[in-house]
């Protein structure tokens, strides 16, 4: 069984090598949001206390400091920040949580989250299958798929295996997190400056009010920390 995420929830589609969103068009003019404080990140003795003031689940936070230390440790330019991914998690798909699924113990969001068939409806742009329905079900039109929903094509070249297990899965939130932090510094370069930020944040989804909603909710988890 899979969630079906509609179209409000933003995916991820390919326009010129690059990823960007199939709704709304290219933000022009100053930055969308300012840069939202840096939350500190929390030992794992804190994770517990950090989720309860945050609201996110543990698992999921658990999932976002790692990812961005790991490329703290590989690209210190980058200054992405966990309430970043946080804030993006959180707008994709409730930290996983969408529409009654949870993530288990594996950090697998139960049941799946599958977005809806990109066929050019619904502001979407019409992406044929590319993955024979591997990884969305679908085998005629790709779908969103994951807590930090990407697309099969996105998703082959950015994937990662956030947790070590030697699997590259885009419904574990390890795995997606980390795909999403490091395609973030690619896109943004340095995410401690509010231009290089909100650069990331709009080719993730390049939509002014999307921008604007992580930025309230990274600095919301900031604030409870």
């Amino acid at each position: 069984m899979a969630v079906a995420v509609p179209a409000a929830i933003i995916v991820l589609v390919i326009v010129a090598g690059l990823v960007t969103t199939g709704t709304g068009s290219r933000s022009a003019g100053p930055p969308a949001a300012e840069v939202p404080p840096v939350a500190a990140t929390p030992t794992p003795e804190q994770l517990r206390q950090v989720s309860r003031s945050t609201g996110i689940p543990r698992r999921a936070l658990t999932a976002y400091v790692a990812a961005a230390q790991t490329v703290e440790r590989d690209d210190a330019t980058c200054r992405i920040a966990w309430n970043t991914l946080a804030g993006i998690g959180s707008s994709e798909s409730s930290h996983g949580a969408f529409g009654g699924a949870r993530l288990d113990a594996e950090g697998v969001a139960r049941p799946l989250i599958i977005g809806v068939p990109l066929d050019g409806s619904g502001g979407n742009r019409a992406i044929r299958d590319t993955d024979g329905g591997r990884l969305d079900g679908d085998t005629r039109w790709d779908r969103a798929v994951g807590p930090m929903q990407f697309i099969p094509t996105t998703w082959s070249t950015w994937g990662a295996d956030g947790d070590g297990d030697g699997r590259v899965d885009p419904h574990d939130i390890d795995d997606a997190a980390l795909a999403a932090a490091r395609y973030l510094c690619r896109a943004g370069t340095d995410l401690s400056s509010s231009a290089g930020w909100s650069r990331a944040v709009l080719t993730y989804n390049n939509s002014g009010e999307y921008a604007r909603k992580v930025a309230r909710t990274a600095t919301e988890y900031a604030e409870a920390t």
